[in-house]
């Protein structure tokens, strides 16, 4: 398990993409991607509302730390992950990527579901991330991150050294 050291959430603070309004701003631009990957309920309720339905979607039923009154349905294969706040556990890490690995195989969506919190699910996601990936995810009171995997990996790979580790 990893665990994000009070010294290091500063850095989760700057957006690890683009950041945008909304997702009117950057919806024509994810066409381009292959594969798209959402973390976080209201962005992935967001996309789906939009008729864009992510290769794989993270959520953890709470926007803002509340319960999230979303509904989040879509053609998806669901998977179910445990990790609590501030870590990134081995259950969340292998979850996500057996869905990455299955959506490079098939043709299947997968919407993980967390009990406890996928804020930093990002993380993973993007060391994991097939090529021609963009992720997104909601930067708290500011708006959408876009990223495209492929140009963050070593930016997160940084981040994710920097994390302490327990057995």
């Amino acid at each position: 398990m990893l665990i994000l050291q009070e010294e290091l959430r500063k850095k989760f603070k700057n957006p690890l993409g683009e950041l945008y309004d909304s997702l009117e701003d950057v919806k024509d631009s994810l066409l381009e991607y292959e594969y798209i990957i959402s973390v976080g309920d209201v962005t992935t309720s967001n996309l789906i509302e939009s008729r864009i339905f992510p290769n794989l979607g993270i959520i953890d039923n709470k926007i803002q730390r509340g319960d999230s009154t979303k509904e989040i349905k879509y053609d998806a294969i669901s998977l179910n992950a445990e990790n609590p706040a501030g870590t990134i556990t081995d259950n969340l890490w292998e979850t996500i990527a057996n869905a990455i690995s299955s959506i490079k195989n098939s043709k299947n969506n997968y919407l993980i579901v967390v009990k406890g919190e996928e804020d930093l699910a990002v993380l993973p996601c993007i060391l994991m991330a097939p090529k021609n990936t963009v992720i997104m995810y909601g930067q708290p009171n500011e708006g959408l991150v876009v990223l495209n995997a492929e140009l963050v990996k070593e930016k997160a790979e940084k981040l994710i050294n920097e994390f302490e580790e327990i057995n």
